[in-house]
Parts: structure tokens; C-alpha cells; sequence
């Protein structure tokens, strides 16, 4: 029997101060009623970067164009399919602010859910194992490339970014240390001159942008006990 191919995708954004993946409530079976990553079957014609964007803007309508795509792996476990042998290739995204979503097509619904390990139990197939695989990438590549501010708007503060290390790595972090260490890392982060006033009348809070560099030397360690 020919195997069939899909694309999924993993998308991630910090939303109400938490980490965030676009999840869908599948309409139909395998896994009816349970939640999955958003994604689909590759058409004639189609490469399977396009196929991704494709069944995300049906199933969430998230327009994708524009959104950067790196492909994370190909899944190819012979069992991993009730309907037979179903070849995946998921898709990594990161953005700042992505916008409610809505079901479509073959998803009965979509949102934004907390990356929590409770998903375990809830998601269909093996998107368990997918997204697991994506966030030890995520969390290693923050400690060598510029990769979490990927998830902040393109001007930021360094208390935004400080959150993002937390939320990724799950631990609380000093804002002195942070800051000192950011200062260490040569093209990490650049200073924009421009501030941002707090609403509460606290001293103003510099704003920076991305930097040139493409990996973090030295690199940004994980604190001990960080995921």
C-alpha cells in the first residue's frame, strides 16, 4: 500500500502572558472531538510547504503567507494512523500577536490553548510527540541563536524578552543577571533610543530591536532547573 503524506504544523505565540499553540478540535475521525494539530493531506501540485499553509488558513483561518516556516521532521511510524500508513512532515512557526483563529473545513473549532504537559492525553495521533520534539528545539535553540525574539514584536523591552526565556524554559529569571548577560552576548540585541512609558509612572523602559547575529556567543545557558 502507497503511503500518504500530510503536513502539520506547530505554531507558537505568547498570548495573556502565557505560551500558546494553535490547536484544532477535529470534526472528523480518526480522534473526532479531540484536539490535534492544524494540518492535512498533500494535494497534486502541491509541495508540502504550501499544503501547510494551506490547511492553515482552511482549518484556523490564519493567513500564512507570511509566516516563517521551518521544517522540524518527518514522522513515519508505521502505526501512527488508524486509516494506514501516513508519512507527516511538520512545520515549526514562531510570530509575536497572532490573531484569534476559527475553525474550518474539517476542524470543528480552533484556539490558542497553553502548552501544558496535560495535553499529553488530549491530542490525537502522535501530536503529542510532535510538539514535545518542538519545544526541546525551541528550548535548546534559545540558549545558541536569537530565536526568542521571534517571539516578540519587532521593538521590545528586555523585560519581554526575559519573559520569553521563562515561559520556554519554565523557570523565573533575576533582571539584573538577565540584563548583564544579554550585554555580554555581541549582537543579541540592539538599542532602538527610543522608551517606552509604563502606565504606571515608572521610570522608562528602553526599547530594542533584533540584532545581527545569527548565534549567541558566548551562548545563553540554561539555568539549572530549566526544562
Amino acid at each position: 500500500m502507497d503511503a500518504k503524506h500530510t503536513a502539520d504544523l506547530v505554531v507558537l505565540t505568547i498570548r495573556d502572558d502565557l505560551l500558546k499553540i494553535l490547536l484544532v478540535v477535529r470534526e472528523n475521525e480518526p480522534f473526532r472531538g479531540r484536539l490535534a494539530l492544524p494540518g492535512g493531506f498533500l494535494r497534486p501540485g502541491e509541495d508540502l510547504e504550501r499544503t501547510a499553509r494551506r490547511e492553515l488558513a482552511e482549518e484556523t483561518g490564519l493567513e500564512a503567507h507570511q509566516l516563517p516556516l521551518l521544517q522540524l521532521h518527518t514522522y513515519s511510524d508505521p502505526d501512527r494512523d488508524p486509516r494506514g500508513r501516513v508519512i507527516t512532515t511538520a512545520y515549526l512557526a514562531i510570530a509575536p500577536d497572532l490573531p484569534t483563529v476559527a475553525g474550518g473545513t474539517d476542524a470543528r473549532s480552533a484556539d490558542w490553548v497553553e502548552v501544558d504537559d496535560s495535553l499529553r492525553e488530549q491530542l490525537a495521533f502522535d501530536h503529542w510527540i510532535i510538539i514535545d520534539n518542538a519545544m526541546e528545539r525551541i528550548r535548546s535553540e534559545l540558549e545558541y541563536t536569537p530565536l526568542a525574539t521571534s517571539f516578540c514584536p519587532q521593538v521590545f523591552t528586555l523585560s519581554e524578552l526575559r519573559r520569553v526565556f521563562e515561559l520556554v524554559w519554565g523557570v523565573t529569571m533575576d533582571p539584573g543577571n538577565f540584563r548583564r548577560k544579554v550585554a555580554t552576548i555581541k549582537g543579541f540585541v540592539e538599542l532602538t533610543g527610543r522608551k517606552r512609558h509604563n502606565r504606571d509612572g515608572g521610570r522608562p523602559a528602553d526599547l530594542y530591536r533584533r540584532g545581527r547575529a545569527r548565534t549567541l556567543n558566548p551562548p545563553f545557558r540554561r539555568p539549572v532547573g530549566a526544562r
